[in-house]
């Protein structure tokens, strides 16, 4: 009987194990998908810093 569970604990981490290589193998792939060029990030930290000026205009209670 001992021997039994010590095979389902054995599948089961071998089971976790790889779950958690696809989730890495999934992340590294969309991240590769999501690579943005220079003038991408550069034209959105524009727009990011343009609406954070907006939010805090001076007078404003904060």
């Amino acid at each position: 009987m001992r021997q039994r569970m010590r095979w389902w604990k054995v599948l089961g981490l071998a089971g976790l194990a790889g779950v958690a290589a696809s989730g890495v193998v999934i992340a590294r792939a969309e991240r590769r998908r999501r690579a943005y060029t220079p003038e991408e990030i550069r034209r959105r930290l524009l727009e990011r810093h343009a609406q954070a000026g907006d939010a805090a205009k001076p007078g404003d209670p904060t």
